[in-house]
């Protein structure tokens, strides 16, 4: 999810113009330099305003303990820039640590099965690592990250709380579930954290354009089960960070793009939870549609993230955000 900024075509074309005058040497004045048209493969490096190379985008992810990749779900390039992540890590002096969204804790002993190599057929890989209860949708499409996996020995970790317990929360709320006995098997924070109000800001704004016409009390709930599997995830990261290892290791979290945006949902839960700043970046995968450049423009405005990087649209084609 994206927070929906409402812009109109002038200010949309402005903030293009501005962007092309940060990342162009030009002695002429700004607003004579037209817009370059964005190409898949550009990677913006939204602090320093400029277009990266693949040898600083090495550089950078080498040096950093957490590197968190937000995609557009279903989305082949997205998958595929994470595979070029993940073999970075591995040709430099990290090793890699893959935590995907796509599973979950309750599915963990199967992941750690599958990827040592143990013989599981598909169906059976798929059946206990549960799959369709707490994901669903098409494997195939995040088979090669799997695969990637055990054919490097890379350790794989479920980063979702259980879907059960997620959709306790929609329905009850995290007060509704505090004394719930399945709790004490997860590495959840307790007590739970209080509310942090520029999450709230962003996430319940999106959640209101996404789900139209509900109750405010339906939406509360919704934003509860929001900060649960937010939370839930960072948990699995903290954990993670906290083992150490002889050998340096940077964990890739690979999740849907609005776990990601702006730092706040599971970024600076994980630095609050390990008790101090984590040396992490955040990357936006976003899917470039060359009719709508307005959408690289927007979130170069909004400084979504540390970089953006633009690949190819999936098969779904350009996704529109909620209220659109």
């Amino acid at each position: 999810m994206r927070m929906l900024l409402i812009v109109d075509v002038l200010s949309r074309k402005l903030v293009g113009l501005g962007f092309a005058c940060w990342v162009m040497v030009a002695t002429a004045v700004c607003a004579e330099v037209p817009p370059a048209p964005y190409q898949e493969g550009q990677i913006f490096d939204l602090k320093k305003k400029t277009i990266i190379a693949d040898s600083a985008l090495r550089s950078v992810l080498q040096s950093v303990d957490v590197v968190y990749l937000g995609e557009a779900h279903y989305t082949p390039s997205h998958v595929a820039a994470a595979l070029h992540v993940l073999q970075i890590l591995l040709d430099g002096d990290r090793t890699p640590i893959l935590g995907m969204e796509m599973f979950s804790w309750d599915g963990q002993a199967a992941l750690d099965r599958y990827v040592k190599g143990e013989p599981m057929t598909k169906e059976e890989f798929l059946a206990e690592s549960h799959w369709i209860n707490n994901w669903g949708g098409n494997y195939d499409d995040y088979a090669p990250l799997v695969d990637f996996a055990r054919t490097h020995g890379v350790q794989l970790l479920g980063l979702n709380p259980p879907r059960p317990l997620v959709r306790k929360v929609a329905k009850r709320g995290v007060a509704g579930i505090g004394d719930d006995p399945v709790l004490t098997k997860w590495n959840l924070p307790d007590p739970f954290p209080s509310d942090d109000s520029a999450y709230r800001r962003v996430i319940y704004e999106q959640i209101e354009k996404c789900h139209q016409g509900l109750t405010q009390e339906v939406y509360q709930k919704i934003y509860e089960a929001s900060v649960f599997r937010d939370e839930g995830m960072a948990a699995v990261i903290t954990a993670t960070a906290r083992m150490g290892s002889q050998s340096p290791i940077t964990f890739v979290s690979y999740t849907g793009a609005g776990h990601i945006q702006y730092g706040l949902p599971i970024p600076k839960r994980v630095n609050r939870q390990f008790g101090s700043p984590i040396q992490s970046v955040t990357v936006y995968l976003h899917a470039l549609d060359s009719e709508h450049p307005e959408d690289v423009e927007q979130l170069m405005e909004e400084d979504v993230a540390d970089y953006v990087w633009l690949t190819a649209l999936g098969p779904r084609g350009r996704q529109p955000r909620c209220g659109e």
